[in-house]
């Protein structure tokens, strides 16, 4: 069986604490700057955040469920 652990501070809402998880990538439509917006949502308040993230071109890309 895996140990259960917490996810990473950077994972947590800055408001209630709740766990952040993906929602959505909005890909870059300027191919050159090699980034993406990552959007997450809080489970527990719902709230959503926006990151950009640099894509690195040699990791597949995953999509959001």
């Amino acid at each position: 069986m895996r140990t259960l652990v917490e996810p990473p501070p950077s994972a947590r809402c800055d408001d209630c604490r709740g766990e952040l998880r993906l929602k959505q990538v909005i890909e870059s439509v300027n191919s050159t700057l090699d980034s993406d917006e990552e959007i997450f949502v809080c489970v527990k308040c719902g709230r959503e955040k926006a990151y950009t993230v640099r894509r690195d071109r040699n990791k597949p890309h995953l999509k959001a469920g």
